[in-house]
């Protein structure tokens, strides 16, 4: 079974190594580069991955770039910076094979102190409280998440910054979805990147006003 993984990229070239060298066989990355200016896309490249360049910024951009790339029909997406494990992903994928679910999801569990800053924490557990009171049953806003190709098209997603995963939660739920939430792994981002939104009050900010407006 071929399955596509999705990585969106912005400078993440200290993280793509590990990242890369550690997917399933069988498991094939689409790195979308988002403008990197240190070196992701060769990076990349030269550790297997296919290339995809979006020049529009955000991450629902390079998103969507991605699953219009892909060619497998099961198809994953998970966070290019080293803080999710590859490793979890055939669990994910296992529950849409195997017709359990239609959407499955990651939840994160820090490994470490420090994986996740507390402000980050307590805004996800908000946002995720929101969904389940419109019947979207997760306690994580799916950091990873396997899915097949043509049905995510089809939800039509049209947030390409930050609300991507709310605005991908909310139109599945209201589609009658069936969503499995397990359990993932969390840690530090690699060591030489940096978090686009928990890394600085702005990037903060900005993702909860693309959440915000995803809400209304």
């Amino acid at each position: 079974m071929q399955v596509d993984v999705v990585l969106p990229c912005l400078n993440e070239a200290a993280a793509l190594p590990g990242v890369l060298r550690v997917l399933p066989a069988g498991y094939q990355a689409i790195v979308v580069d988002n403008g990197s200016t240190d070196g992701s896309p060769d990076v990349a490249a030269s550790h297997g991955a296919r290339v995809v360049r979006e020049p529009r910024r955000g991450y629902g951009a390079a998103v969507h770039a991605g699953l219009v790339a892909a060619t497998a029909e099961l198809v994953c997406v998970i966070d290019a910076d080293g803080s999710l494990d590859p490793r979890d992903l055939p669990a994910l994928v296992a529950a849409v094979h195997a017709g359990r679910a239609d959407l499955a999801v990651g939840r994160r569990v820090p490994q470490e102190r420090g994986a996740w800053p507390w402000h980050a924490r307590a805004g996800n557990a908000l946002i995720a409280a929101l969904l389940r009171r419109r019947g979207v049953p997760v306690h994580d806003i799916a950091p990873a998440r396997a899915a097949r190709r043509t049905a995510l098209l089809a939800l039509d997603i049209r947030d390409r910054a930050f609300g991507y995963p709310l605005e991908l939660l909310l139109r599945a739920g209201a589609a009658g979805w069936r969503i499995e939430e397990l359990k993932v792994a969390y840690h530090r981002r690699a060591a030489g990147t940096r978090s686009k939104v928990s890394g600085s009050a702005r990037g903060t900010l900005r993702a909860a006003r693309d959440m915000a407006a995803v809400l209304r």
